[in-house]
């Protein structure tokens, strides 16, 4: 019986690929990348599942990402998780970073709104007393009246793009990007993160270092997936735009 449940715990199953997709060696798993995310193991823990035959691997956090979220920055419709793009260039531009995509997404059909599924998971609010003694809120449209407005990170001192989301305490008007929100802020300097592009590299690294926040937003997703997968009869009877196509 104990060598079953071992098995068991080794090989999951996955909507997005039709094999049996198993628990890659740590030793192997250094040089791969996850499907899913487009990163690598950079946790450096044994994360991976996958099918050698397909070179077909998921981290195991996005493997366990729920099948449908109901997000602050699209409260009108529920998100879908796909596992590729439904455009016909195969590719998307995110809403939240504003970087493009070829893996796994969150997406609206009807509003053409797609977001990384990483980008989806990040924390609402985060504490980070190095930075800023207050918390700070993930805006999701610019909280500023003029539309000329100018803001700059105050980790970076780069221009913050006012139609990708960021983090911000509107008392002390004290902002900051994503990226710059990363546990791996304190480790770069102000020139190298000016010459990185890693916002979505870090914002994977975010939820990997932050599994208990990670998990317990995980698991009110799925409580809103029960709610979600009522209202999927509906959405199937919408016709989306002809360049899209849909996964369930």
């Amino acid at each position: 019986m104990g060598r079953e449940k071992h098995t068991a715990c080794e090989s999951k199953q996955h909507f997005s690929h039709p094999h049996i997709l198993k628990l890659i060696n740590p030793a192997e798993s250094a040089t791969l990348t996850c499907n899913a995310c487009e990163k690598t193991n950079i946790t450096n823990k044994p994360n991976f599942y996958g099918c050698n035959s397909c070179q077909y691997f998921l981290h195991e956090n996005c493997l366990n990402a729920p099948r449908f979220v109901d997000h602050s920055s699209h409260p009108s419709h529920h998100l879908t998780l796909l596992p590729v793009p439904t455009y016909s260039s195969r590719s998307y531009t995110c809403n939240g970073c504003g970087c493009d995509g070829n893996g796994f997404s969150f997406s609206c059909a009807r509003c053409d709104f797609d977001i990384h599924m990483h980008c989806a998971l990040i924390p609402q609010t985060v504490l980070l007393s190095k930075q800023h003694h207050h918390e700070l809120k993930l805006i999701f449209e610019s909280p500023f009246d003029n539309k000329n407005t100018v803001f700059v990170c105050d980790i970076c001192d780069d221009n913050v793009d006012l139609n990708c989301w960021f983090y911000y305490c509107a008392g002390c008007d004290f902002g900051m990007h994503l990226h710059c929100a990363s546990p791996e802020a304190d480790v770069f300097p102000k020139s190298q993160q000016h010459r990185n592009n890693i916002n979505a590299n870090s914002a994977v690294e975010m939820i990997n270092s932050v599994n208990d926040d990670h998990d317990r937003l995980v698991a009110a997703q799925i409580s809103a997936q029960i709610d979600a997968r009522g209202r999927q009869n509906i959405l199937d009877s919408i016709d989306g735009p002809s360049r899209r196509y849909y996964y369930y």
